[in-house]
């Protein structure tokens, strides 16, 4: 089993593009918290919690698995 190149050239760039990613996001989340109604304040910031906490084990994943061949 080989690991794979353009997997790992993914994931570098994809390192360094999820934290502007994330900041751009949370700035957002930011400026327009207060103007939404409770219920859509809730789903919100759950949904970007997810997303940045998968986001963030699928990058160390892959990292892992490419590099290692698993």
């Amino acid at each position: 089993v080989l690991s794979s190149l353009p997997l790992q050239v993914m994931l570098y760039f994809n390192v360094y593009y999820f934290p502007i990613w994330c900041l751009a996001e949370g700035i957002m989340l930011h400026l327009k918290y207060h103007l939404l109604p409770w219920h859509y304040q809730f789903l919100l910031l759950t949904a970007f919690l997810i997303l940045s906490l998968a986001e963030g084990s699928r990058l160390y994943l892959g990292y892992l698995g490419n590099l290692q061949e698993k």
